[in-house]
């Protein structure tokens, strides 16, 4: 199942993002390496950043990311959990 995450930067998110991206990027590099990445990176218009991934679950998505460190660290100041159809490019 696909999954997409949207996370809104709180008011200091760029600030804070600085500090949190070395952390945020191994948490997602040890996805991707599963094979489990779609998709992701910051949207260019500061709001935040967009990330689809692959899981088994919404509740697996949702603890991902629950636990991503632009989350734990308040880089994000929400986020949403999506179930996601693709139906371009066909897969």
């Amino acid at each position: 199942m696909i999954f997409v995450i949207i996370g809104y930067d709180s008011p200091d998110g760029q600030a804070k993002r600085k500090v949190c991206r070395q952390a945020h990027l191994e948490r997602m590099d040890s996805l991707n390496k599963a094979g489990k990445v779609v998709l992701a990176g910051p949207l260019t218009d500061g709001a935040g950043s967009l990330i689809v991934i692959k899981a088994d679950s919404l509740e697996e998505a949702k603890a991902f990311a629950s636990g991503d460190p632009y989350v734990t660290q308040g880089v994000f100041a929400r986020y949403e959990v999506h179930p996601f159809l693709q139906v371009y490019p066909k897969a």
